[in-house]
């Protein structure tokens, strides 16, 4: 039987047992005490921050091969120790604490030269490995990294703050990182090798995984996970960060609430996604919504939702489902409103005439660098669909669809900013007209190289969808937000 190691072990860990008392005078009395090994961590671990620059790194891969050489010996002394059907068993704060002991036991047993930080390091490494995704552990713990970028075995980037830095996480060799990705892709039953080298996944967190392997990425697999906060922000917070202004806010809540067809438009990385997942929290519990995306990341509150994901095809080149197999589907469902995580293809086509037949308050994102943009895009992809429709009639379908553009931008000191709302008006012969309700206007930048900007009001008191608003009752607080937005301004 596999348990808890207290005193005496059991099963097959019977034999690992003795050793501490046995080899007192070794490093016997390292291991079994937990307590100790806090202080002199403590008091080891100043000792690297001064060579923070490329010198730790240097430092890592000096012992490197030592380290790896130690930590195989111990590796496989563990997989023939333990009883991985009883392990599974446990939850994982328990299993993690097993696999400790039995790492201390088979450390002292075979009388391994460590330092305690170095015992430290290379048990919570086994334990990563066995019952997580390996050195990528510490870097998923951190709640403050957006993304991690993973360039082969020996190269690690994480985005911290907006900016981007090198990170001292290596892997042993590209086979550990490929089998590490195959770990966290296998979860959402898809595969990355050679015959399939590129694959998008997803971590339980909700955080989005894209994979690429050799042969097509030349010096070892690339992982990108870009990591979805544990606490979800709101526009409230995002009023905190400085995205948007309280009467920014307000204006969004409106535009939620009162059903409008929004398009959230921005480049990679401005907070697109975080964006509409602020949104739909002012969707009525009431309704029925459902969300399309490439990988499931949305994190809707309401209790009606239906949640959908496409799906690639298999080795054989077979049974692949689109993101516009799925918005025509979602017609069939009896949506109130549909979601889509990201319009990239045709599938915006039907998107569009979802939002135009009864689907009011529906939602999706689009790459782009300005609302006009956004709308140039849509036209080129419905183009790409196929469909032979003249300029003027798809421009008509985009104007009858789409009632708001909320653009989102990453400023070039890292700092994500919703810096226009605009609205879609109608049509002035063959050109689609749109007026801003708000802009982002930057002044200059700090000191410290910060940018110093400000959000505008464009003057508009009686938006386009100032009738809708009246409509949920919405129209005396749409009235007040754009009054205090003027005043601002003033």
């Amino acid at each position: 039987m596999f348990g808890k190691r207290g005193n005496e072990g059991s099963g097959k860990s019977v034999g690992l047992a003795p050793p501490p008392a046995a080899s007192a005078g070794s490093l016997a009395a390292r291991p079994p005490a937990p307590e100790i090994l806090a202080e002199p961590a403590r008091e080891r671990q100043p000792v690297p921050p001064p060579q923070l620059a490329p010198q730790p790194v240097r430092k890592r891969q000096a012992r490197t091969e030592l380290y790896y050489d130690t930590k195989s010996q111990v590796f496989s002394a563990l997989i023939d120790t333990i009883d991985l059907s009883q392990l599974a068993k446990l939850d994982a704060e328990s299993a993690r604490e097993e696999i400790r002991d039995i790492v201390n036991d088979i450390i002292t047993i075979k009388n391994f030269a460590m330092s305690i930080s170095e015992q430290e390091e290379l048990l919570e490494d086994i334990c990563n490995d066995v019952l997580g995704y390996g050195p990528l552990e510490p870097l998923l713990a951190r709640d403050d990294i957006a993304d991690i970028m993973v360039n082969g075995a020996g190269q690690t980037f994480i985005e911290v703050g907006g900016k981007t830095i090198e990170s001292e996480i290596r892997f042993r060799d590209n086979g550990q990182l490929l089998s590490i990705c195959q770990r966290i892709v296998s979860q959402v039953g898809r595969r990355v090798d050679e015959s399939s080298p590129i694959c998008d996944a997803r971590l339980p967190d909700g955080s989005r995984v894209n994979v690429i392997a050799p042969p097509l990425a030349i010096d070892g697999p690339a992982l990108t996970i870009r990591k979805f906060k544990k606490d979800k922000l709101n526009l409230d917070q995002l009023v905190k960060f400085g995205a948007i202004t309280p009467e920014g806010a307000v204006l969004l809540q409106i535009i939620g609430r009162v059903r409008c067809n929004v398009v959230i438009s921005g480049g990679t990385g401005s907070g697109k996604t975080t964006l509409l997942n602020c949104l739909t929290r002012y969707i009525d519990a009431d309704e029925r919504v459902i969300t399309c995306e490439d990988t499931a990341e949305l994190q809707l509150q309401q209790p009606h939702v239906v949640r959908l994901e496409t799906r690639p095809p298999n080795i054989e080149g077979e049974g692949e489902i689109t993101m516009r197999d799925l918005v025509k589907n979602c017609l069939r469902m009896r949506p109130e409103r549909i979601i889509v995580g990201e319009v990239r293809g045709p599938e915006v086509f039907d998107l569009l005439q979802a939002m135009n037949t009864g689907h009011d308050g529906s939602m999706g994102t689009i790459h782009a660098n300005t609302p006009r943009e956004c709308l140039s895009r849509m036209e080129s992809m419905i183009a790409m669909g196929g469909y032979s429709l003249p300029a003027k009639t798809v421009r008509e379908i985009i104007t009858g669809s789409i009632d708001v553009i909320v653009q989102a931008a990453r400023l070039r000191d890292g700092s994500r900013r919703i810096t226009q709302i605009t609205e879609v008006v109608g049509m002035e012969g063959d050109v689609i007209v749109t007026q801003d309700l708000m802009r982002y206007e930057i002044d200059g930048e700090d000191a410290n190289g910060r940018l110093i900007g400000r959000h505008m009001s464009t003057g508009i008191v009686k938006p386009h969808f100032w009738d809708r608003a009246r409509y949920y009752n919405e129209d005396k607080r749409l009235s007040a937000a754009l009054d205090a937005m003027e005043r601002v301004k003033d």
